[in-house]
């Protein structure tokens, strides 16, 4: 359900929360290494993400990108909005452009259910608490092949 885009996002801002959280403001190029993710995609990616003001990119020598705490935990619902849109939530299974109650696709009824359960969830996960799954050892970042 999710764009390439957005998996990259919600990986990179987790990688980042990580690092804040160790005092550390990590670049582009440190990001998209640690997400196993294209330098130049992850750079338009965080663009985005600034712009959006979901995080901060600081200039200079001790720059990098960081989280304002004082903003609070940031919902994946929020990130997906702002890389994919709405439509990410609305979308029709078949790709129809009126798809509705009135107007359906044969995966309808089905697929509603999944996109509600889908944003359900993403508006109560946020990036934190995936960070805290990581550092917690209950989940990974990355996954590297043996």
């Amino acid at each position: 359900m999710l764009s390439k885009s957005a998996e990259y996002a919600i990986r990179a801002l987790v990688y980042i929360q990580m690092q804040n959280w160790e005092g550390k403001r990590p670049g582009y190029r440190q990001v998209a290494r640690e997400i196993d993710s294209p330098e130049h995609f992850t750079a338009k990616i965080l663009q985005i993400m600034t712009r959006f003001s979901l995080i901060y990119s600081l200039k200079g020598r001790n720059g990098g990108f960081t989280f304002d705490e004082q903003d609070g935990p940031l919902k994946l619902y929020r990130v997906i909005v702002a890389i994919d849109g709405e439509k990410s939530f609305t979308r029709c299974s078949f790709g129809f452009k009126n798809c509705d109650a009135t107007n359906k696709c044969p995966l309808h009824d089905e697929f509603s259910k999944i996109r509600d359960n889908f944003a359900e969830m993403v508006n109560n996960e946020t990036i934190q608490s995936l960070a805290q799954r990581i550092k917690a050892g209950e989940a990974v970042l990355t996954q590297k092949i043996h």
